[in-house]
């Protein structure tokens, strides 16, 4: 199936901002992750052996394990599998099937006489629903041995409102957020109290997402990202509807990110993250972790950005970032 703009957008957010799907992972699983833990994104592209012979790519949406603390051992890792979708086609069920058996198959377990697999806690984001789209999926595996089941959780973006959103801590699924509106786009297009009042919402998810940046809660970068993903958003969906788009992007100010910046970013999150499994321990990986942010920000500070938003952007005290700035 080929990719959209949603699942791009949804990929680009889990890259950049990973630290957001936690949320989203205690609101689909009930789980009770506190934002302190480590993600480790894991491969997306997987080969599926074909009944010819042939195989073919598939490429999932995000594939993450999840590290409890930064001493435990593999017990307290746990592996997801998350998949964005954004129409019904009746085939999302096969497909997760054969997404969770490659990542099984790729993380497997293998002695002379047994193979032990361990298929991830799955589920599906849906974007548009119906009243016909159930809250979970069901797989059913018959063997030899007995019969094996699991569930996979839909999450229905569009039974949220903006201020569930940010109760929930639920930023990853902002820029999702006007699939609430999709059906009444050409009534509000047409309506001028209508598009007021969408306008409206994002100016209050804006102001929010300023909020929660000026509190801690999103660094400067992340919030930036959710308002670039947003616009992305709206751009496809809206596509023909000018007055809408003009109106939502007008109303989700902020400064569009500098993608060198951004590639700063991800490099250095890159090294770091090498960096810290190469020293085989929980603190090699966090000195490696500091040393990384201060390599960012020094980066940064070279191509000329300000203190501030490096501090946000690398989540370093302003002083230290200060610092390095006299240095330079």
């Amino acid at each position: 199936m080929s990719s959209t703009p949603y699942d791009d957008v949804f990929r680009t957010l889990l890259t950049d901002c990973t630290e957001l799907m936690i949320p989203v992972v205690n609101e689909i699983f009930h789980t009770n992750y506190t934002g302190n833990e480590k993600i480790r994104l894991l491969q997306n592209e997987h080969f599926i052996q074909m009944p010819d012979g042939s195989k073919q790519e598939r490429i999932t949406d995000s594939s993450f394990e999840i590290m409890s603390d930064n001493t435990c051992n593999i017990k307290c890792t746990k592996r997801y599998h998350i998949e964005c979708q954004s129409f019904e086609d009746g085939s999302m069920i096969v497909r997760m099937f054969e997404y969770d058996t490659q990542i099984a198959l790729e993380n497997r377990e293998l002695t002379p006489d047994t193979l032990t697999v361990s298929f991830p806690d799955s589920a599906i984001i849906s974007l548009r629903h119906t009243s016909h789209t159930p809250d979970e999926m069901n797989i059913n595996i018959l063997t030899p041995g007995g019969n094996v089941s699991y569930n996979v959780p839909v999450l229905k973006v569009r039974q949220y409102s903006a201020d569930e959103l940010f109760e929930k801590h639920l930023f990853f699924l902002i820029p999702f957020h006007i699939f609430v509106y999709e059906k009444d786009f050409n009534e509000i297009e047409q309506n001028d109290e209508k598009l007021k009042k969408l306008e409206a919402e994002y100016t209050y998810i804006t102001k929010h997402l300023n909020e929660a940046s000026h509190a801690g809660i999103l660094s400067e970068y992340t919030k930036a990202a959710i308002l670039e993903m947003s616009r992305k958003v709206v751009k496809h969906l809206a596509a023909k509807y000018k007055k809408i788009k003009k109106g939502v992007n007008l109303n989700m100010g902020g400064k569009v990110l500098n993608y060198r910046d951004k590639d700063i970013l991800n490099r250095g999150r890159a090294e770091g993250f090498i960096e810290g499994e190469a020293s085989g321990h929980a603190e090699g990986f966090i000195e490696g972790e500091e040393q990384t942010k201060i390599q960012i920000a020094t980066k940064l500070l070279t191509c000329g950005n300000d203190i501030k938003s490096v501090a946000d952007i690398t989540e370093l005290p302003e002083e230290t970032v200060s610092k390095l700035a006299e240095k330079i």
